[in-house]
Order: C-alpha cells, then sequence, then structure tokens
C-alpha cells in the first residue's frame, strides 16, 4: 500500500472517529459476509462490520477521538462478562487490528472453530459494556494454511 492510500485511509478513519456516534452501550459489530455454519478454504476473508462507534488505530487519544476502538478477533476462545474492563490478550487465539484494519485474510489448518469479534478502547481495554459480535462456527476444509 502507498503513503498516499494510507494517509487517505487514515483520514477516512480519523473523519469517521470525529463524527457524531452514538454510545457504547448501543454500538453492534459483526462479521460482514461470513456466517455461522459456513464452510471456508484457507486463507479466507474476514470483514469486520461495525455501526454507531468508529473505528481508530490503538494508541490515539480518547480524549480527542471519543467513542472510537479497534477490532480484535477471538479465535476458540468466548468473551465473558468478567473480561470487560480488561485488556485483551496478545497471542494466537487473540487477533489484535490495532492499525484500525477492517478485515483480514484468515489462515487456519483444516478444522472446526469457533469465532467472535471484539472491539476494544485506543489502549485494547474491553468496551464496559462489552461490545462483540455474536460467536460463530466455521468449518476451514482446506485450502493453504500457514503457520
Amino acid at each position: 500500500m502507498n503513503s498516499i492510500t494510507m494517509m487517505t485511509i487514515l483520514g477516512l478513519t480519523a473523519s469517521a472517529a470525529l463524527a457524531e456516534v452514538s454510545e457504547v452501550g448501543k454500538a453492534q459489530v459483526y462479521f460482514v459476509h461470513l456466517q455461522d455454519g459456513a464452510e471456508v478454504s484457507s486463507p479466507f476473508p474476514v470483514v469486520f462490520g461495525l455501526k454507531g462507534m468508529g473505528v481508530a488505530p490503538a494508541g490515539v487519544d480518547p480524549t480527542v477521538f471519543k467513542q472510537v476502538g479497534h477490532h480484535h478477533l477471538f479465535i476458540n476462545q468466548t468473551l465473558t462478562a468478567d473480561m470487560a474492563g480488561q485488556v485483551v490478550p496478545a497471542d494466537d487465539s487473540h487477533l489484535h487490528f490495532g492499525g484500525g484494519q477492517t478485515e483480514t485474510m484468515l489462515s487456519l489448518a483444516p478444522g472446526r472453530y469457533q469465532l467472535q469479534l471484539v472491539l476494544a478502547d485506543p489502549y485494547h481495554r474491553i468496551h464496559q459494556p462489552a461490545i462483540a459480535s455474536p460467536a460463530i462456527s466455521i468449518t476451514v476444509t482446506g485450502g493453504d494454511h500457514e503457520d
């Protein structure tokens, strides 16, 4: 991606973050095309949807960019009520998209997986109340998997 494209994306992200958005409790995060029960071949695209808030990179000043967050993808992990306010772990089961990304190509070995999107604040803390998609189950049937 060239620097002009990146600046344009960051500019659009910042503009979205400055726009008036609804209260955190009314925000929704969801998978755009991936549905519960899907069968996919690896690698496969995962597109993150968000309503009622803005997306901004990790580390932005939350006093300037209000009601924003960035995506995290939980793989075979479940968000529990006691995790609200906690920092999302950084490991192979909790993928961080702190650059403000809204999609990824996911490479998983064949098998069955549970996926859940979780929005976190600029410091990787899970919002209170938590903003998360319903967990979905997918089956990876084959394809090229990188470890």
